[in-house]
């Protein structure tokens, strides 16, 4: 699949029609809401864990040197926290564009931490898109973020904000905080 995943997202008719969409965050949308919405709720979401797996050649990185952001693996009885937005659809042409480096809309069930579910929408950047980056340790996944910047800022302000972010919500994420620790040493 391209970079570029915007026509692909245009595509997705799931929600045609609906006034209002709820939509999951678990990078970068959890402390960088530049879109309007009508409500913002901690959630989480079954099944998927968070890995700095993606390559970010628009953002936190350049074609040539790109950065790392978080992207969901598939693992059964993870739990993955972040941060539910309602949006009416128009709000998806930036979004889309914000997420185009590999991500796909795709369904699921966001629980909300204060109890309920809703069917929304989140971005997820599969293993077969030309920006995956794929595992690596967690040292060598420190030392690329830390070497990495673009147009966005640095790719290590991306990891320390999302850290902070987590944190604040109480919850602690294997494998952001580990990162994130050796990040510290470095």
């Amino acid at each position: 699949m391209s970079h570029n995943t915007i026509e692909a997202n245009k595509a997705m008719d799931k929600f045609d029609g609906h006034h209002q969409v709820w939509l999951f965050g678990y990078g970068s949308l959890i402390y960088k809401a530049d879109f309007p919405f009508i409500e913002r709720r901690p959630a989480h979401i079954f099944g998927w864990s968070r890995r700095f797996w993606q390559g970010s050649h628009d953002h936190r990185g350049t074609p040539d040197a790109p950065g790392r952001v978080a992207t969901l693996i598939p693992a059964e009885g993870a739990v993955c926290h972040g941060m539910a937005y309602l949006v009416t659809p128009e709000e998806f042409a930036h979004l889309d564009h914000r997420e185009k480096n590999g991500y796909l809309r795709v369904a699921i069930d966001i629980h909300f931490e204060a109890g309920g579910v809703e069917e929304g929408l989140i971005y997820i950047a599969a293993a077969d898109n030309a920006a995956w980056l794929g595992d690596a340790s967690v040292e060598d996944i420190a030392r690329h973020i830390a070497s990495a910047s673009g147009p966005s800022g640095p790719n290590i302000e991306y990891l320390l904000r999302l850290a902070a972010a987590l944190r604040e919500m109480g919850h602690h994420d294997e494998h952001v905080h580990a990162i994130e620790a050796f990040l510290e040493r470095l």
